[in-house]
């Protein structure tokens, strides 16, 4: 007697395992990789990656992550362009020259001003004392990059030009060989490299960024990505800022967690995280109107091919 009803029921069994799988490749379709561009440099970003946290909090959201390392910022932007990653954290000025360039990239976010994480070093043993005494001297710095603003800001501080050094265009592993080896005479960089040649070579600071320039750091990304998927850009943000508030409440801990990551010792790791600031937030007029300053400087220079406007890679607010 119960003979039709498991017929009935297998039946429904069976049309339902087709229905299954004809909608897996539909769900398979909804599912969002986010790529997200990194340096081992940005350490809360490092911290993230190894706490895993993001990929919890995305998971809710049907989004996984991939992870995409560059050496530096102007990299990191060409992987951008070209389409391979969604979102990249770099310093202010590799925007500058992308978006001069022609590339198609939106700000998202910045994080506070830290001066103190960027400097202009020269070897313990040299001769020069300031930054007047790098006239005609050979200045290495990874071209675009943040400390490229800053070596121009500073030479103007001290009464000189961009020409009047001699660029040396290196990644910042090319860059410390180079310093290492005396190829140049001083090295333009950014933490953690900045506290690294200082703890491990006993490099003299000549200065660092503050009362010359605020050295903020962005958020980038493709535009069509925020506009498509705001609830995982926002899921972003606030698993930064969560990771922010532990990582200034437990600098010790952090470093431990970072410092295998980035090659270096706990100690330098530390002192590099102290002198950044951290927590997302998005961009206020001030921070585009110092940002727009960044771009009119190589603009007069001619280190980028035409003039820009910051505000028209703005996002507007959503």
């Amino acid at each position: 007697m119960n003979r039709p009803i498991h017929r009935r029921l297998a039946l429904a069994t069976l049309a339902l395992a087709g229905l299954c799988a004809s909608l897996a490749p539909a769900l398979a379709q909804t599912a969002v990789e986010l790529r997200i561009g990194f340096q081992k440099s940005a350490s809360l970003l490092t911290l993230q990656k190894a706490q895993g946290t993001l990929e919890k909090k995305l998971a809710p959201l049907g989004a996984s992550i991939r992870w995409v390392e560059f050496p530096a910022g102007p990299q990191l932007l060409e992987g951008l362009n070209v389409g391979s990653i969604d979102i990249g954290f770099v310093g202010e000025a590799p925007p500058i020259f992308a978006q001069a360039a022609g590339a198609n990239f939106v700000y998202i976010g910045h994080d506070p001003a830290a001066p103190e994480a960027e400097g202009i070093v020269v070897p313990k043993d040299s001769a020069l004392r300031s930054i007047a005494d790098l006239k005609g001297r050979k200045v290495a710095f990874n071209k675009g990059s943040n400390v490229q603003y800053l070596l121009v800001k500073a030479l103007e501080k001290a009464g000189l030009t961009y020409t009047d050094i001699q660029p040396v265009f290196l990644t910042p592993a090319d860059a410390r060989a180079a310093f290492e080896k005396g190829a140049v005479d001083a090295w333009a960089i950014w933490d953690p490299f900045l506290s690294a040649i200082e703890k491990q070579t006993g490099a003299r600071l000549l200065t660092d960024a503050r009362g010359i320039v605020p050295n903020h750091a962005y958020y980038l990304a493709e535009r069509g990505f925020v506009q498509k998927h705001p609830k995982i850009v926002q899921a972003v943000f606030e698993d930064n800022a969560q990771q922010a508030r532990w990582l200034k409440a437990n600098l010790r801990e952090a470093a431990r967690i970072i410092a295998p990551v980035q090659g270096l010792d706990v100690e330098i790791v530390e002192q590099a995280i102290r002198r950044y600031q951290y927590g997302v937030t998005p961009l206020t007029p001030e921070v585009i109107a110092a940002q727009q300053k960044v771009a009119d400087t190589f603009a007069e220079l001619k280190l980028i091919p035409r003039a820009i406007r910051i505000a028209d890679a703005v996002l507007a607010p959503q």
